[in-house]
């Protein structure tokens, strides 16, 4: 029997043509790195995707995905590495209108933890300057499952010289990687772009402002410009699978891997690790 991947708490690897997820990206998805068959910050993306479901009304019980969750991982052949969950509004008819529909339907997905060197981690990466730009839009912040200008940013680019790329909105201005958050530090504050027109509010950048007061680092999140970033002392890029990578190079510019950004680093590989 398949157990890696769950439809609607049944082992199929398969949705109905009708689902409005296909139709139309109406929906949301976590992507979480799983350590002893556990979640980790599983508090902060349950409150994401609660937080999203109500955003887009749809109806889903947290409390009964948790335990979904929970059998599922126990389960799976691997104790480590990455549950996605994506929920969609269920199946419906051809048109916009969400009326009818049969209900929010729970995929679950395991997969193995991907591959980076460790360089990434220590020595730091380079960053592709991406050409596709973020819109601005309603839905900023949110894990939805419209990801097309990551898709298409991501593209960009091939081979090992670049690990990551950054993308711009439509007023030039840095917002995030196309899987990651950035952040930056200047005279030993952190700084991370606001996220209120475009971009991802991704589990690991919450878990840095929450935390970052804790270790000392003071933090601030507001609009950054290009120049602002080169201008930079360290810069880093973070998501919830792959932690914290030190940003080396971006453009013509170099960066060392600085205190505030290995302080930062390896505080979230503890909670990562487990």
């Amino acid at each position: 029997m398949k157990t890696d991947i769950w439809v609607d708490g049944e082992p199929v690897s398969s949705v109905p043509a009708t689902d409005r997820g296909l139709a139309y990206g109406d929906g949301l998805f976590e992507t979480i790195r799983i350590v002893k068959r556990r979640p980790t910050l599983a508090e902060f993306h349950w409150q994401r995707l609660a937080k999203g479901l109500n955003r887009l009304a749809i109806t889903l019980d947290i409390e009964w995905l948790m335990e979904e969750v929970a059998t599922f991982l126990s389960l799976q052949s691997a104790s480590g590495g990455v549950l996605k969950v994506l929920i969609t509004r269920g199946s419906g008819g051809r048109g916009y209108n969400p009326a009818g529909c049969s209900g929010a339907r729970r995929i679950l997905s395991f997969h193995a933890l991907p591959k980076h060197p460790e360089s990434n981690r220590n020595a730091g990466i380079t960053l592709y300057p991406c050409s596709t730009r973020l819109g601005h839009n309603s839905l900023a912040g949110m894990k939805h499952l419209n990801r097309l200008e990551n898709v298409l940013a991501r593209a960009e680019w091939d081979g090992s010289e670049f690990q990551e790329g950054l993308m711009l909105d439509l007023d030039g201005l840095p917002v995030e990687g196309t899987m990651t958050n950035l952040f930056l530090v200047k005279n030993g504050t952190l700084y991370t772009p606001a996220l209120n027109r475009c971009g991802v509010s991704g589990i690991c950048r919450e878990f840095i402002l929450r935390q970052a007061s804790g270790w000392g680092v003071p933090v601030v999140v507001q609009e950054l410009d290009e120049q602002t970033l080169l201008n930079a002392d360290e810069v880093f890029v973070c998501n919830s699978v792959n932690g914290v990578w030190p940003v080396a190079r971006y453009r013509h510019i170099s960066w060392p891997v600085g205190v505030v950004t290995a302080t930062v680093r390896d505080r979230v590989l503890e909670v990562l690790n487990g």
